[in-house]
């Protein structure tokens, strides 16, 4: 379900050393390079659904 502004902020708040190849491609699809770099991506099912893969090591806030 999209909200009024269909974006989300995403923050990269642990490595991704150690983790699961599947789980650090899905930091590099939303855009993140590195701890505490932050991007702004749309509300579509397949961000939310990377989010929720990697919530372990993100921060995400609806705009």
């Amino acid at each position: 379900m999209a909200n009024s502004t269909g974006k989300i902020k995403v923050t990269q708040v642990k490595s991704v050393i150690g983790t699961v190849q599947s789980h650090r491609a899905c930091v590099r699809g939303l855009g993140l390079k590195r701890i505490n770099h932050s991007v702004v991506v749309e509300d579509t099912p397949s961000n939310r659904g990377m989010i929720t893969t990697v919530r372990y090591l993100l921060k995400s806030e609806v705009l």
